[in-house]
């Protein structure tokens, strides 16, 4: 299933990855959802949430399902330290239009916050760090998001 265009308009022509900037429409390409973790490294709670999130996509044999890491950190030597510890792909932390864009179209007031899109660009859910952090199995996520 191939990411549409309102999911490639959303988060732009390129994703970082951890080998480097690729397509978004490469890193999306067959994945069944897509996980936006808003999130920074001077946030406690965030700190607290991205190994339970790490653990999860990791664990998580099927790799249909991408996380893009939306950065809330308030310089590049904060985001690259933060960015280091995660395995999934990011929107470019100097892309801080494209972020303010997608946090207000997402209603982020606080962070962390996981918004669960399908490949068409639609919401499975709002509340995807709650469902994660309480059964932190990708695929019981994945069946309660209806995906």
């Amino acid at each position: 299933m191939a990411a549409t265009e309102e999911l490639l308009g959303l988060l732009g022509p390129n994703l970082q990855t951890k080998d480097g900037v690729k397509p978004t429409s490469d890193v999306l390409k067959d994945k069944k959802a897509v996980l936006l973790y808003f999130s920074a490294h001077w946030c406690p709670p965030c700190r607290g949430f991205t190994p339970i999130l790490a653990k999860a996509y990791n664990e998580y044999a099927a790799k249909d399902v991408e996380v893009v890491f939306v950065s809330s950190d308030r310089d590049q030597a904060g985001f690259d330290e933060y960015y280091g510890e995660m395995p999934w792909a990011c929107l470019p932390y100097s892309d801080r239009g494209k972020k303010d864009e997608l946090a207000t179209k997402f209603g982020v007031r606080g962070i962390p916050m996981l918004v669960v899109l399908k490949p068409d660009g639609t919401v499975a859910s709002e509340n995807g760090r709650g469902e994660v952090q309480g059964n932190p199995d990708m695929k019981a996520a994945l069946g309660a998001w209806g995906l």
